[in-house]
Order: structure tokens, then C-alpha cells, then sequence
């Protein structure tokens, strides 16, 4: 299977593949200074829960690097501040805050005073978090390929492949797994305005593949499964709740009321990192709004008169009455998430 590398830790920087620019070049951006990943990741050059939060650690070791603190406590002091800097970049994907909490926990619990060695201890936890999200995502493949029938025809929205984790992808990963069992999988990605990630993204890494795809634009999810040629839809997750609300990339609500409609089965796949069990629904998750030139300008031209007003929330949430099942890399969890989700998140693996 295809797999471009999404970052990479080279010579004591963190390299970050430039998904703006993609799929007409493939470049990566040199981030000597933990700036330099806070900007990537708000600018979208870095994107995908899994992956933002693997970024975040990384930054956050690398923000480390550059300090020179009298003591352990004004350098643990020092990296909380980049901390906040980090997880300030995009508030709605749990998985950024997660990682950064879990490098800062790694940090406090190193009892040494030794600066060096509290340095390479933020670089070690970013390296495991970055090595399990490869091991995440087979599982979840594994897990949701099961799910998959011998033929199927699945259609995806947004990103969820390689370019936004570590590995192979989520929503991309059960269908490469698929795939890769020998099942006849043709898939209909949406191309998710307003940038394009399904169009530049999943249908570039589709192909590299060879995993056959067609790209529609959103509004033609509903028609499509109305002519028979959708089999079940598999998406990704940014952040989802205790009773399994999910905020997915904007138009993810749409798909899944649609599949309703039809009678499709609709599946999340999404690691136990982006599962939040400290908030109950999903009228809690925050939601990001970016820029309205997303919205009025295309490919640097403006599309949109002048003054017009702009509503631009790049999230949003699907109720949990509308969710088939969610794909974990510890299983599988049904109705009633509330119970089977707590269930999952507390196992090595396994299916509710």
C-alpha cells in the first residue's frame, strides 16, 4: 500500500509534508522552531486529528530544544507555555490536546533535574505517540474490515487516509485493508468545499493505490445513494463525545442524514485518542470557524461579492442516533455509546 510520509523527524527537526499544496507538489516544510508547527497546523499544511496531535507533540519537543532555563521547574514552566501555544492552533480536534497533555505528563513524571535528559524524555513520548498512531490505524483497519462486504461501493467525506494520521488513514485505512483482503471496493469520496480535501487528498491517495475512486461534489451524496450505487459510508472524527455525538469535517452531518434516509449503514472510524469522555454530548465540543476567504475566494480568486457575509465553521456534529457503529483500534462500539464506548476505550482490543 501507498504511503507518503505526513511528517518525519530529520537531523533534530520536525518535517511536515505541506497538504496546501498538494496534490500539484509534494513539499515539506522545515520546522526548526515550534512556531513554525503552530502555523502549519493553522494553516491546514498539517490536518487530520491524528496527525495534528502527533505534530503537537513533536512541537512541543521541539519548542524544548531552544530553551536554556536555570532550573526543572522554570523549564517545565517554559514548556507549558508552548503547551498552550500548541494546543491554541485548532480547538476542535480532542486528539491535539491529548498529545500535548500526554508529553507534558510525560515531562512531570521524569524526576530528574537534568535538562538534557528532560528534553529527550518530550522526544521519546513524541516518537511513541507517532509509532502508535501506525499501530492504530492497522487495528482499525482490521476491525472495520470486517465490517466491509466482499463488494462494496463506500462513499467517504473529507480526509481520513494517510495524509491525516501517522499510518494508513482511518476511514481510508478500513478501505485500504479491504482492498487489500482481495474485496472489490469502489469508492465515492466527496470532494468537501470549501477545501477541496476529498477532492485534492483522498482521491490522490486513492489512486496512488490503485483503489478505484470517483469524486462527486457535496451535493451530490443524496442523488447518488438514490441511484442504488452507495453500499455504506465510512468517515472520520475529529472529536467524539461520551454518547458518541461526532464532530467530523463540515458536510459530515449531512452524509449521515442522508445514509439515514437510504438505509445505509454509516460508520466512524477513529482512534481511541479522538473518543472524549469527559464531555457528554455533543453540544460541548467547540467548534472551529476559519476564515471567510475560504469561503469567497477559490484557488486565489474571489468567487463572491464583495461585503458578502460568510459563515465558514469547518466542523460538524453528527448525532449518535444516526451513527452505525464507530471503529476504534480497540473494537467496535454500537448503540448505546455511552456504555459501549467507556467499554472500548478501557480495552486492549475487542468488539462491543
Amino acid at each position: 500500500m501507498y504511503h507518503m510520509e505526513t511528517m518525519r523527524w530529520v537531523g533534530g527537526c520536525l518535517e511536515i509534508l505541506d497538504q496546501t499544496l498538494l496534490p500539484g507538489k509534494t513539499e515539506y516544510i522545515r520546522c526548526e522552531h515550534y512556531t513554525t508547527v503552530c502555523e502549519a497546523i493553522r494553516r491546514l499544511s498539517v490536518r487530520g486529528a491524528p496527525a495534528i496531535g502527533a505534530a503537537a507533540a513533536y512541537g512541543l519537543a521541539l519548542g524544548a530544544v531552544a530553551l536554556r532555563p536555570a532550573g526543572r521547574a522554570e523549564f517545565i514552566t517554559a514548556v507549558e507555555q508552548i503547551a498552550r501555544d500548541l494546543s491554541a492552533t485548532r480547538p476542535t480536534a480532542v486528539n491535539l490536546q491529548w498529545a500535548v497533555d500526554r508529553v507534558l505528563g510525560a515531562l512531570r513524571d521524569k524526576k530528574s533535574s537534568n535538562i538534557d535528559i528532560l528534553k529527550k524524555t518530550l522526544l521519546t513520548e513524541a516518537h511513541a505517540i507517532y509509532r502508535e498512531d501506525l499501530e492504530s490505524n492497522r487495528l482499525i483497519g482490521e476491525f472495520g474490515e470486517k465490517l466491509i462486504p466482499q463488494s462494496a461501493a463506500i462513499l467517504t467525506h473529507c480526509n481520513a487516509g494517510a495524509l491525516a494520521t501517522a499510518g494508513i488513514g482511518t476511514a481510508l485505512g478500513v478501505i485500504r485493508t479491504a482492498h487489500q483482503a482481495g474485496k472489490s471496493i469502489h469508492v465515492y469520496a466527496d470532494e468537501t468545499r470549501p477545501l477541496l480535501q476529498g477532492a485534492r487528498l483522498t482521491t490522490w491517495e486513492l489512486i496512488q493505490d490503485k483503489i478505484p475512486v470517483t469524486l462527486l461534489t457535496d451535493n451530490m451524496a443524496g442523488y447518488l445513494m438514490a441511484c442504488g450505487k452507495v453500499d455504506l459510508v465510512i468517515v472520520g472524527a475529529d472529536r467524539i463525545a461520551a454518547n458518541g455525538d461526532v464532530a467530523n469535517k463540515i458536510g459530515t452531518y449531512s452524509v449521515a442524514v442522508l445514509a439515514k434516509e437510504h438505509g445505509l449503514p454509516f460508520y466512524v472510524a477513529a482512534p481511541i485518542s479522538t473518543i472524549d469522555l469527559s464531555i457528554a454530548g455533543g453540544q460541548e465540543i467547540t467548534i472551529e470557524n476559519r476564515d471567510e476567504r475560504e469561503v469567497t475566494h477559490f484557488a486565489g480568486q474571489q468567487v463572491a461579492p464583495v461585503g458578502v457575509k460568510v459563515w465558514n465553521p469547518a466542523f460538524d456534529v453528527t448525532p449518535n442516533r444516526l451513527v452505525t457503529a464507530i471503529i476504534t483500534d480497540r473494537g467496535v462500539a454500537r448503540l448505546p455509546y455511552m456504555e459501549t464506548l467507556s467499554v472500548v476505550a478501557g480495552k486492549k482490543h475487542g468488539v462491543c
